[in-house]
């Protein structure tokens, strides 16, 4: 496993009916959405997760808490911690959670920028939510206290 600020991080904003996912790499601060999964009423297809992780061999998981704008957990943040843990379970990786507030919001701000029309249920922007998620990670302060 490298060490901590040379990891290569994989990303996941976790939802109901897609989860988005990023990678990137902490020496660079740099992220890249990658294709968004399908999930089932929160539930992934945990063979696909399994195949990402062989693909990109990551050394830490990092799941978005979507927590509310008081700072308090909702509904979803509890999902979403459960399935940080259920990652944890099934594969060994070590997984943190991390603030995800706004990051939905700027996702679609990025996206319609670039020409998205809307339709977000059917052309989601979870991709790009998992990438700012990352990137914000790779920008906080807590970030350096991490390292060695």
């Amino acid at each position: 496993m490298a060490e901590a600020g040379q990891r290569l991080v994989l990303a996941f904003d976790y939802g109901t009916r897609r989860i988005g996912v990023a990678v990137g790499n902490e020496m660079l601060g740099s992220a890249t959405a990658l294709a968004p999964l399908p999930a089932r009423n929160g539930i992934p297809d945990w063979q696909q997760i399994e195949a990402l992780l062989e693909e990109w061999q990551p050394d830490l998981l990092v799941v978005g808490l979507p927590l509310n704008m008081d700072g308090t957990e909702s509904d979803m943040s509890q999902r979403a911690r459960k399935f940080g843990n259920r990652l944890h379970g099934r594969f060994g990786k070590p997984v943190e959670v991390f603030d995800e507030r706004g990051s939905t919001r700027a996702a679609k701000r990025i996206a319609r920028d670039a020409g998205h029309r809307g339709n977000y249920r059917d052309d989601g922007v979870d991709g790009i939510a998992a990438q700012l998620i990352l990137q914000s990670f790779f920008a906080d302060d807590t970030f350096l206290q991490r390292m060695p």
